[in-house]
């Protein structure tokens, strides 16, 4: 599936290319990573620790499509608001989080906290697909160098595949009464709570950003990214207790760079 995905994402950006020559588009490449926090089914909703203890590290490959600079006549054009105030960003992300509990009840010295704290997880997130940025200040001149910060904010939503991990450091495979937490122990006749297949589903995606001006061919970006999960399977994990009441999701802040092809 991952293969797919990044056949894909080539023949998009090939096909952009072409296209954007013959409509007067231009068109800007990036590279941007960051720290994840993964927010799943391991640990405690709104406990600092697990804020800040489940984090991980993404990377994502940049397409953007600028309506305000038009690559057949090198010039810029102010036709309409769309043009000035909107680019279509593409993206082809990857992120990597390793998920632990954390909180009171994997810090009790009982059996079921040796069991919570022994059980570790993987997150491995491919996504790709638009989003739509909307620049409060005009592109044109922001373009043209009249001032240094271009303040934006987005939505879109991607394609998503999945492979989750989960493990456990007591004797056996996890799932067993033995070793496993009881919250994470599907009743008989239920589907199973723990299910580390490979997967694919959707993501429905914001940020808000900024560009910062280096010079006539590039851009510095700061961006804060949320990603909401089509599914609840992204970390391996589904168990129906009150920790569970959203699909997993994940905030991202990114640092980047974007190379102007047509300038």
């Amino acid at each position: 599936m991952k293969t797919n995905y990044l056949i894909l994402a080539l023949i998009a950006i090939v096909s952009v290319n072409s296209f954007s020559y013959s409509q007067g588009f231009s068109q800007e490449i990036g590279v941007t990573l960051g720290p994840v926090a993964f927010k799943s089914d391991y640990g405690l909703r709104g406990s600092s620790e697990t804020n800040f203890g489940n984090i991980g590290f993404g990377i994502g490959l940049l397409h953007y499509i600028n309506f305000s600079y038009r690559a057949d006549c090198n010039c810029y054009s102010r036709d309409t608001y769309f043009n000035d105030h909107f680019k279509v960003r593409t993206e082809l992300d990857y992120h990597t989080t390793t998920l632990d509990h954390f909180g009171e009840f994997a810090d009790q010295d009982t059996e079921n906290g040796l069991k919570l704290r022994s059980m570790h997880g993987k997150a491995k997130v491919l996504e790709i697909g638009p989003s739509l940025e909307w620049y409060p200040r005009s592109i044109t001149d922001f373009d043209s160098n009249r001032y240094s910060f271009a303040p934006y904010a987005s939505l879109g939503i991607h394609f998503v595949s999945f492979s989750p991990e989960a493990t456990t450091d007591l004797p056996g495979s996890l799932g067993a009464a033995s070793n496993t937490y009881p919250a994470f122990l599907a009743p008989a006749g239920e589907d199973p709570y723990i299910d580390t297949s490979s997967g694919g589903t959707y993501a429905v995606t914001w940020s808000v950003g900024t560009r910062y001006r280096l010079n006539d061919q590039s851009d510095l970006i700061l961006d804060a990214r949320w990603h909401f999960y089509g599914s609840d399977f992204v970390d391996g994990l589904n168990h129906n207790n009150p920790q569970n009441e959203a699909n997993d999701w994940m905030f991202w802040l990114n640092i980047g760079y974007v190379f102007y092809l047509n300038n």
